[in-house]
């Protein structure tokens, strides 16, 4: 254990530092400050004392070089029970420092930024800010580190209770969790460089692949109730559905979590209002209209009987006659969106069980990878982010698509990507009216979306996320009476197929690529 006399305090981030360093001076102990720190915390009236008057020599490089000196890392590394080096330390003027509060330059979120520069990456690199970590968590039992604003209170606590002492088990515990923040931080900057030297100025994989997550909320359970589980958030920023705030019902499950990253991940980026409702990760209908509450209804009209039981995720904050549809439309396990009026929060909670969600839309951005665990190892790959442009389509019947059939075509496109292969759509306007899913063969998904769809497959297009295998794909949609079809082409029978279309009167498209999901 130890008495903590000084501490230095070099922050980035000033969150919740301000009651922090005046609890310290309430308790006696000195401070020391480097510039920013100690601008903020003078201008609050707190005493401290700055680097530069502290070790005599200035702050150079456009503080590049502020606490890389002697006389702070003979204070922080010095051993109290070795009578030579407390004999040095005398020798030479130094004082021991007690404890350091530290957080570091934003690398992680700077890098997050799309194409940002590498002078301006490597400008936000911490190194004297690590160095003082690694320096006092070496140390850590004549030394504590604080590098976590959220421990704040607790130091506070303990060092008020203690007469100014901290014990062996935090003391332990904050050098855990500074060497934690380091190895992090090097990772990050390892895989950043590491892209870009090796993989180009934008672009390639890493060679080695580290990854930090910390955990937010134990879950009711897993895919299974047998099966404990937890969500985790990405590195040390919340973001994504790390940020969602439950605002009624039970306890999220893991499967909660998966439904609601699908039906986000399905409607995030349409224009208009829009719905989508998720089984299993896969859309049992999904719409985009004028109004919210025309879009739900057309999402829920698409499979009345498979939307029983699902994840309803909106894209506009849910009005009152959006809520009214969702509370006729029987069970359903929760709604995401990005607000609820008054009124229509009011509908839904009379239903005890539904877990409603709120998410801010505004800031959600595309995963740049994607990985999945396997036996031994994990597979890492780029996310799924290429866009369709309208002009990029190849129309290979004799008879081209109207107008209002692209349109939909593209609409189709849109989802398609996040269904589970073998996948096929059929879309009228901007909503389904059928879809098969996850089935190992094509034909199989298509007699799915063709019997889900009813008379409604009639004057319908249909979206296919890889190519048509056989002619027998055509004959089907052509008995149903689709009057359109998008696929990537590429296989072998594409002559027999485009011929099948031409034959039935199906304009058909290419992509030139494919969407596949596992």
């Amino acid at each position: 254990m130890i008495k903590v006399k000084r501490a230095l305090v070099s922050c980035w981030d000033k969150a919740g530092l301000l009651d922090f360093a005046r609890g310290l001076h309430t308790i006696g102990i000195e401070m020391i400050t480097t510039g920013g720190t100690s601008r903020f915390l003078k201008s609050m009236n707190v005493p401290v004392q700055e680097v530069s008057d502290y070790t005599g020599f200035p702050e150079i490089l456009d503080g590049r070089v502020k606490t890389l000196h002697p006389k702070i890392h003979a204070g922080l590394l010095a051993l109290r029970d070795h009578p030579e080096h407390i004999k040095q330390l005398e020798h030479h003027g130094i004082p021991p420092i007690d404890m350091i509060v530290v957080n570091l330059y934003p690398f992680e979120r700077v890098i997050a930024r799309k194409n940002v520069s590498l002078p301006e990456a490597l400008e936000n690199l911490d190194i004297g800010g690590v160095a003082l970590l690694r320096s006092a968590a070496k140390n850590f039992k004549s030394v504590a580190v604080v590098c976590n604003p959220q421990r704040y209170q607790d130091i506070l606590k303990e060092l008020n209770q203690n007469s100014g002492i901290l014990s062996d088990k935090v003391l332990i515990n904050l050098a855990v969790e500074a060497f934690g923040l380091t190895s992090h931080y090097e990772a990050t900057i390892y895989n950043f460089l590491n892209n870009r030297l090796k993989g180009g100025e934008f672009g390639g994989l890493p060679q080695d692949l580290t990854l930090r997550f910390t955990k937010i909320r134990d879950l009711r359970y897993g895919e299974n109730p047998h099966q404990a589980a937890a969500f985790y958030r990405e590195r040390e920023e919340s973001k994504g559905l790390s940020k969602m705030k439950q605002r009624h019902g039970k306890e999220l499950s893991f499967n909660n979590i998966l439904d609601f990253h699908a039906a986000v991940q399905m409607i995030k980026d349409f224009p208009d209002p829009s719905a989508v409702i998720i089984k299993h990760t896969n859309p049992t209908g999904v719409a985009e209209d004028k109004t919210l509450a025309r879009a739900y209804r057309y999402a829920w009209a698409c499979d009345r009987i498979s939307s029983y039981g699902g994840i309803i995720g909106l894209n506009r904050k849910v009005d009152l006659p959006t809520a009214k549809l969702i509370f006729k439309s029987g069970f359903m396990e929760g709604v995401i969106a990005p607000a609820y009026a008054p009124a229509a929060f009011q509908v839904l909670a009379q239903k005890k069980n539904i877990r409603l969600i709120e998410l801010d839309w505004k800031d959600l951005t595309d995963s740049a990878s994607d990985f999945k665990p396997v036996l031994g190892g994990l597979l890492f790959q780029e996310s799924d982010q290429k866009k369709l442009e309208a002009s990029s389509l190849k129309v290979a019947t004799k008879i081209k698509p109207t107008a209002l059939q692209a349109s939909s075509l593209l609409f189709g496109w849109k989802i398609i990507k996040h269904v589970k292969s073998n996948a096929i759509l059929l879309i009228k306007g901007r909503r389904t009216v059928g879809i098969g899913c996850g089935q190992t063969s094509r034909i199989d998904a298509t007699a799915i979306a063709i019997r889900k769809a009813g008379k409604n497959a009639r004057g319908a297009v249909m979206i296919s996320e890889a190519f048509l295998p056989k002619t027998d794909n055509v004959r089907l949609a052509a008995k149903a009476g689709i009057k359109a079809i998008i696929q990537t082409g590429g296989s072998l029978s594409d002559p027999d197929v485009i011929q099948e279309a031409n034959k039935a009167a199906i304009a058909m498209v290419m992509t030139g690529m494919r969407h596949f999901k596992h």
